[in-house]
């Protein structure tokens, strides 16, 4: 899969083009990419990914932006598995924003990226304040020579899936019902970075996951698979969030503690698989208190596991 940071100028191919954000890849995404890359290999044209930098929320509300479910990397790589051949990455910034629908038509989708089959999401809008819309796209279509379709809801036991939708059952600690809307474990990847060790010191070593994100979707301590270390996945526990009991942190952490692993995992990209969530984020009374429960933590971690090689 090729990636562009920029539209071209003029375009070198004709493409079969979709445009969004993709927060997640969920089953819904996955839809619509299974559809753009059946009709690309058909008409024998590259399928092709519009997609936004950052998310257009984050750059005017960032306060009240989502948080996301995958960073740029992250977003990427489920792209390729999704067989998409060409992803364009569009600036979002104040010239990007002021731009007119006509002017999305005519610069990008016309010169730039010489659609000729553009799929969509049944509420695409688009252009300086959301100007443009289906209809308008038609009369684009009809004018260029391009063709026109638009993806319907898909839905996992009568419920819409949605980006929101995988937010909210991450953010009630339902790890299962985030797994069946995306089709797949929620999971943050990252390379492993240098650390306080104080996991080390109170007899837990971690591997500490770098986060891409301004705050994760999801936190708390968790049983968790981790991809990246061997050939075979590893099981271990997780905390993904702020270390009440150590400093407060204001950036989000990822610390994961493989079991039975003595190595050192420095540089190493691992990818860590949300199973089962095993309790709140806690601030506690000292070193002490928070060793006693991270034995705890492991303990619990290894029961749900066990209980899943017994078919439980």
């Amino acid at each position: 899969m090729l990636v562009f940071r920029a539209i071209p100028k003029q375009a070198a191919t004709s493409t079969v083009l979709t445009i969004g954000n993709f927060d997640g890849v969920h089953l819904g995404h996955q839809a619509l990419l299974t559809r753009l890359a059946d009709y690309a290999r058909h008409v024998a044209l590259p399928a092709a990914v519009l997609t936004f930098e950052p998310h257009p929320r984050e750059y005017f509300a960032p306060e009240s932006a989502p948080a996301r479910l995958t960073c740029l990397r992250e977003k990427l790589m489920l792209l390729a598995g999704c067989g998409v051949d060409h992803v364009y990455v569009c600036r979002f910034n104040a010239r990007f924003a002021a731009q007119s629908a006509q002017e999305f038509v005519d610069e990008i989708l016309v010169r730039g990226l010489s659609v000729r089959h553009l799929i969509i999401g049944d509420d695409f809008r688009f252009g300086r304040g959301r100007e443009g819309d289906f209809p308008m796209l038609q009369a684009a279509g009809a004018a260029h020579r391009f063709t026109l379709e638009a993806m319907e809801t898909v839905t996992v036991a009568g419920e819409r899936v949605s980006s929101s939708a995988v937010r909210d059952a991450l953010r009630e600690g339902d790890l299962a019902h985030a797994a069946r809307l995306l089709g797949r474990e929620y999971s943050i990847a990252g390379r492993v970075e240098h650390g306080a060790k104080l996991g080390r010191r109170l007899g837990f070593a971690t591997a500490n996951v770098q986060l891409r994100r301004a705050r994760p979707a999801l936190t708390g301590v968790f049983a968790v698979q981790v991809d990246g270390v061997g050939a075979t996945a590893r099981p271990g526990v997780a905390n993904l969030g702020y270390r009440p009991t150590v400093d407060g942190s204001r950036r989000p952490r990822l610390e994961v503690h493989l079991f039975d692993f003595d190595g050192e995992l420095y540089g190493a990209h691992l990818n860590v698989r949300f199973l089962h969530r095993i309790r709140d984020e806690t601030k506690f009374d000292g070193l002490d208190a928070l060793r006693a429960r991270i034995a705890r933590d492991v303990g619990e971690a290894k029961a749900f596991f066990n209980a899943q090689a017994a078919g439980g």
